[in-house]
């Protein structure tokens, strides 16, 4: 399969109406803000964007409005993952048959804990239902489980299946399965403070949740970086690095939000029960904005 994932591609927050109800609206400004930014691409319904509690139908909108929005410019990439290998299977055929989509992005299972045996029949499974590419997505730290090495080596052999979202932290594994995959797969930091080492050890880009609220400086370190301006990019890299610590300020993923409230982008609040920051650490966040424009 030629598709290749590169780039800075936001993991799309999802904004909602005071009824906690899809704000399409809100939706497509999101989406030209990103993309007018010069992402590489935009991903709806991972995680960031509280895929969690969003039902079936309105997966669909998001999916739908995302791509009315984005309009050909940049690839867009769904999320389809689930706890159950059924429902990841309807949600992939879902957004397989909306037409427009360009890859998907899926999950691991949460709450139970699958074998590694088990995870790749999952996968296998999921795969095997569209023509369209995967990229697996690997977060052990929110999910309780996790890809080992060996299974991504043999998920990556699965002919749609191209590339990984890894969110583990581990920069030893990120080096080895960019060494042991080969360029035709690709590697994708989900740790926005490690983008710029991922690029050095040969990854291709990065799924940043921070490119929701900076997505100019998340670009440019990938941006300076393949001009072989390396110093400017980590710099750029520091600069973001507040940020992404900043996230301790509140509930997951509630910062995202709020950083985008500061920067004159209401997309309403997180689904209940994460609340809004104090008045405290919303100070504390502005001034880490401050500091990064």
């Amino acid at each position: 399969m030629d598709f290749k994932a590169r780039g800075i591609i936001p993991p799309m927050i999802t904004p909602f109406d005071d009824d906690e109800k899809i704000d399409c609206k809100a939706l497509k400004k999101m989406t030209n803000y990103l993309i007018d930014a010069g992402v590489h691409g935009v991903f709806p319904l991972g995680s960031t964007g509280e895929n969690y509690g969003i039902d079936f139908d309105e997966k669909r909108k998001v999916i739908e409005t995302v791509l009315e929005a984005a309009n050909n410019r940049v690839p867009v990439y769904a999320g389809t993952g689930a706890i159950t290998t059924k429902e990841s299977v309807r949600l992939t055929e879902m957004a397989s048959k909306i037409g427009g989509v360009d890859a998907l992005s899926v999950i691991t299972p949460y709450f139970i804990t699958p074998n590694q045996d088990e995870l790749y029949e999952h996968y296998k499974s999921i795969a095997s239902s569209t023509d369209l590419p995967i990229i697996l997505y690997n977060n052990p730290g929110r999910t309780g489980v996790s890809i080992s090495l060996d299974l991504i080596l043999r998920l990556s052999k699965i002919d749609n299946i191209v590339g990984i979202k890894d969110s583990s932290g581990d920069m030893n594994q990120a080096a080895e399965i960019v060494r042991r995959t080969g360029s035709d797969f690709s590697v994708l930091s989900g740790r926005d403070t490690l983008i710029y080492g991922f690029l050095a050890y040969g990854a291709h880009g990065s799924v940043a949740a921070t490119a929701n609220i900076v997505p100019e400086l998340v670009v440019s370190i990938y941006e300076l970086y393949q001009k072989g301006e390396h110093q400017a990019s980590l710099e750029a890299q520091f600069r973001l690095a507040p940020l992404r610590m900043a996230f301790s300020l509140g509930s997951f993923p509630v910062i995202m939000k709020e950083g985008l409230k500061l920067r004159g982008i209401d997309v309403g609040n997180a689904l209940r029960p994460i609340q809004p920051l104090s008045v405290e650490a919303r100070e504390k966040l502005k001034k880490i904005l401050d500091n990064i424009n």
